[in-house]
């Protein structure tokens, strides 16, 4: 098929924590994660003679066209229009995504096979988890089973539905970032050695509970291990970010939560962007009244989704395609721009 335009649609993910940092069993990170609704990268792309992007993250996307185009030996350019970009350095894999996003736009434009796992390698991204890759290929819940010292990049081991009436709290903090960059590779050559027993036991808490938490659809068994993750990942990067979690506004928040009864709360990634995961969107979108009304003054946004079970969305029909991005209850221009300028 020649196709002249590609739209990409590419989600957003939630990164829940790292299981064994210790690699004492030849193999280090192991991650598991969830892609969501309602925040997403979309690109729409077409051949031209040099490299032109905009829109938001445009130089971003700019640096993974030439970087792509120049590895592959690709002559002619291509020009990508941002549609709508997920927040950067917000723990939501708009790193990733974009790659992907624009790594699939070159794919379809210049009719050659280039699979997921070889467009994230060429760019740099997904060296130490494969969520954000399997969230682009195929969506749902998902565990990936680290990486071993110079192999390939870490494979997705298992993939399953999130329940359709679960959804998720987000919580943005505008005014802070999580670490990335320089900051980030830093933090994972000077933090100590990650605990033998604590990477064991929070492999047998995937195996033993959260796992079939999720699959029998036992929230507060699922909630419960899922924060227990976060509280050790997080007390062993605090070094590196300051605290269990990067944004204090955002920890407040998670804190008022928890003392609601919420059983799965946490900080996705590097943060700052927390997360709480509810049974059902009429208590979810209560609790994100409750919290707004409990702390005025902190910078926070807020905003509910549910899991996507499916991966990214390539067409050619482009002129049908619409932005749909959207931020319930909040200045979705307002919430993109303070981001881009924190």
């Amino acid at each position: 098929m020649n196709e002249n335009k590609i739209w990409v649609k590419a989600p957003a993910r939630l990164h829940f924590g790292f299981v064994d940092l210790n690699g004492g069993t030849g193999r280090r990170f192991g991650s598991l994660g969830l892609t969501i609704k309602g925040l997403d990268t979309q690109i729409q792309a077409s051949r031209s003679t040099i490299v032109e992007t905009s829109g938001a993250d445009a130089e971003r996307a700019r640096r993974y066209a030439n970087r792509l185009l120049e590895r592959l030996g690709l002559e002619g350019g291509i020009s990508i229009n941002i549609e709508s970009a997920i927040p950067s350095h917000s723990g939501l894999g708009s790193g990733t995504q974009m790659a992907l996003a624009v790594g699939k736009a070159i794919e379809k434009l210049f009719q050659i096979e280039l699979g997921s796992r070889d467009i994230a390698a060429m760019l740099g991204r997904g060296n130490r988890s494969g969520i954000g890759i399997g969230a682009f290929e195929q969506g749902g819940f998902l565990v990936d089973g680290g990486r071993r010292s110079g192999g390939p990049l870490p494979s997705i081991l298992f993939r399953t539905e999130f329940p359709d009436h679960w959804r998720v709290l987000l919580i943005f903090d505008a005014k802070s970032t999580g670490l990335h960059g320089d900051d980030e590779r830093l933090a994972f050559q000077t933090l100590p050695t990650f605990p033998d027993e604590a990477a064991g036991a929070l492999c047998r808490l995937l195996v033993m509970k959260v796992l079939p938490g999720l699959v029998e659809q036992q929230l507060d068994e699922f909630g419960e291990s899922i924060s227990e993750i976060q509280r050790v990942v997080g007390d062993y990067f605090s070094p590196a970010q300051g605290a269990r979690y990067s944004s204090p506004a955002v920890a407040k928040a998670l804190g008022w939560l928890g003392n609601q009864g919420i059983k799965a709360v946490g900080q996705s990634s590097w943060g700052p962007t927390g997360f709480a995961i509810i049974d059902g969107e009429t208590q979810a979108v209560t609790l994100m009244r409750q919290l707004k009304a409990a702390f005025p003054d902190l910078p926070l946004q807020y905003q509910v989704v549910a899991g996507q079970n499916y991966g990214a969305e390539v067409s050619t029909d482009v002129e049908t395609r619409h932005s749909t991005l959207q931020w319930p209850e909040i200045e979705a221009d307002a919430l993109a721009a303070s981001l881009k300028h924190k």
